[in-house]
């Protein structure tokens, strides 16, 4: 309608001090997508009755329906609280005689603020904040704010479990939440999440071999052993066994093919030629959907090498593999919008650009991490990786708030443990944090041990475990540590990252030859990691290596100016303890400013 001067008429503002409940479906999409015209009806039934049957004995208002979701305004918020309580018991009468993927659940979050409102909407950055604490909810389960905690009377109101300061999506600072307890038992929700399916296949083809004598024709076959067994122990993906590829042995079978009878991501094949003791690999890998060579190669070597058990030969072509795949999936995730990107390009890629430590590509690894965790809520291993991104940001100097970050971190690491309580993973991150973050060694060493029970493999967990030792002056354990974390993951595509840890531990445990050579080959993959400069220039300088040790200072200032020994020993995990002083005397010699 127009008033008379031409201008729109409005409903009239009023500021208001409101309980705002927001309510919204878990994975939607995905229902969405495979059970579209059910999901809509039974939507829209639940909807008319929470308008007709339970907001008028509550004296609460529905703002706003959306596809997925609900806008509630309450005076009181003790009804608020009550009302999503009572929504996670209605909604399963709307799931009844459906299979457990096509089950609806809500996840809900309550805050009190004041907010401007009419008869059509509410307005305020309290609407935002109360989404936001939906998002941290489970499925099943409301999350609430501090000034809603505070107007609930225990015994008479549901007990709220404190989770801490936590951080939410594109709200300053930090937010005090609580879950709600004594709700209905929150659903399992197996297979909803499908982020592990998810992984690439790789599929390793036998490799052709051509040798003059039939003792060497067995070269191609035990490369293609060492091949995939190498491939097997890293988890980002599935590697097809060989029984399931020895009959594509002397077939021409084309890509699209392989693709549909094995589901493949990546097909790996070669050929080798055997000259005397000279052994030469001609390998591709390939993208199997696009057809596409993602990498070739020629790998050379002794025929002796082949039969060791750890052959360099195959060691150097699972080494370019993995580095070709990760490049690649980067080199997708930078052309294609992130909506229409497979899960395992975005980790894939968030993993590689927060390990390259400039600071735009560490923004953009924050933004990959955001949408995967968006797009899988409950799956905990891209939570784990964000805990780990927080850990990082403050090693590198880049936090303007330590202590923030290090609570940010931990709420991601909890977040994966929610999820699956013995995920090794955020285990070892969470002791990463507790450890290097909060300076608490004792939990830190009860996470890594509790990540390594849950999976003795978990390299992270021991190379953690490693600078654990050492700061506690137990630099035999150290050493002992980070060497199975290098020998759990030898071709690792973050191995300058385990190097650099490495070689604390080996400087922790007096091996200085091996400190400084681990050091090295770290900076050369990667020269910006300022722990890296640290220990180089103290194993240097252990070593009577005073002008070297200099040059490494000098590299360390570069990456992070403010450095000193005061900073070094203020925050230093291991402050206190023999080696960290012994450390502190090195920086001094190798010239780092005291302060």
């Amino acid at each position: 309608m127009n008033e008379p001067d031409g201008e729109v008429s409005w409903p009239e503002l009023h500021r208001v001090r409101r309980a705002l409940l927001v309510v919204d479906v878990v994975e939607s999409v995905r229902l969405m997508q495979a059970y579209e015209a059910d999901v809509i009806d039974r939507w829209r039934r639940f909807v008319g009755e929470v308008r007709d049957r339970v907001l008028p004995g509550r004296g609460g208002r529905l703002v706003k329906s959306l596809g997925d979701g609900m806008l509630i305004e309450f005076e009181e918020v003790t009804e608020a609280v009550a009302t999503a309580c009572e929504l996670h018991a209605r909604i399963g009468s709307y799931n009844a005689g459906r299979d457990p993927s096509a089950a609806m659940h809500l996840r809900a979050g309550v805050h009190l603020a004041d907010v401007v409102s009419d008869d059509l909407d509410v307005f305020g950055a309290g609407v935002n904040l109360a989404a936001r604490l939906a998002g941290l909810a489970t499925p099943g389960s409301t999350v609430v704010s501090a000034d809603v905690r505070d107007q609930l009377v225990p015994g008479l109101d549901p007990e709220a479990e404190d989770l801490g300061e936590c951080q939410l999506k594109n709200i300053a600072g930090t937010v005090r939440a609580f879950r709600i307890r004594g709700e209905a038992t929150e659903p399992s929700l197996p297979g909803f999440d499908t982020f592990w399916d998810e992984r690439p296949t790789i599929a390793v083809l036998p490799f052709e071999t051509r040798a003059r004598d039939a003792s060497s024709a067995v070269v191609g076959e035990i490369l293609v052993d060492q091949v995939i067994r190498d491939l097997s122990v890293n988890s980002a993906w599935r590697v097809i066994s060989r029984l399931s590829t020895m009959g594509m042995r002397g077939r021409h079978v084309g890509l699209p093919q392989l693709q549909q009878q094995l589901k493949l991501t990546y097909v790996t094949s070669g050929r080798c030629r055997v000259l005397g003791d000279v052994v030469q690999v001609s390998v591709e890998l390939a993208h199997a959907s696009s057809a596409s060579v993602v990498w070739t190669g020629i790998v050379e070597g002794k025929k002796s090498d082949v039969l060791m058990t750890d052959g360099p030969i195959g060691g150097r072509i699972v080494e370019s593999i993995t580095g070709a795949i990760f490049d690649f999936e980067l080199k997708r995730s930078r052309s294609q919008p992130l909506p229409t990107l497979a899960s395992h390009t975005l980790l894939f890629s968030a993993v590689a650009l927060m390990h390259r430590l400039s600071k735009s590509d560490f923004q953009r690894a924050r933004t990959l991490l955001e949408h995967l965790c968006e797009r899988h809520p409950r799956a905990p291993e891209p939570h784990a990786w964000f805990a780990k991104w927080h850990v990082m940001k403050v090693v590198q100097g880049w936090s303007t708030d330590p202590q923030a970050d290090a609570v940010a971190g931990h709420a991601c690491a909890q977040r994966s443990l929610d999820e699956r309580s013995d995920h090794a993973l955020g285990l070892a991150v969470d002791g990463l944090i507790s450890g290097f973050l909060q300076h608490d060694l004792d939990l830190s060493q009860r996470r890594y041990e509790a990540a390594i029970a849950a999976n003795p493999n978990e390299a992270f967990a021991w190379l953690f475990m490693s600078a654990l030792h050492a700061y506690r002056d137990r630099g035999q354990e150290a050493a002992q540590a980070a060497r199975t974390a290098m020998h759990l993951s030898p071709l690792d595509p973050l191995r300058y990252y385990y190097d650099s840890f490495a070689a604390h531990a080996m400087l922790a445990a007096g091996h200085l030859d091996e400190a400084i050579a681990l050091a090295q080959r770290s900076m050369r993959a990667n020269s910006t990691h300022m722990p890296t400069y640290r220990s180089l220039a103290i194993a240097l300088a252990l070593d009577g290596q005073f002008d070297a040790a200099r040059k490494a200072v000098e590299g360390l200032l570069r990456v992070e100016p403010n450095y000193s020994v005061a900073a070094f020993e203020a925050n230093y995990s291991g402050r206190g303890s023999a080696f960290a002083a012994r450390c502190a005397d090195a920086l001094r010699a190798a010239g780092l400013q005291t302060s």
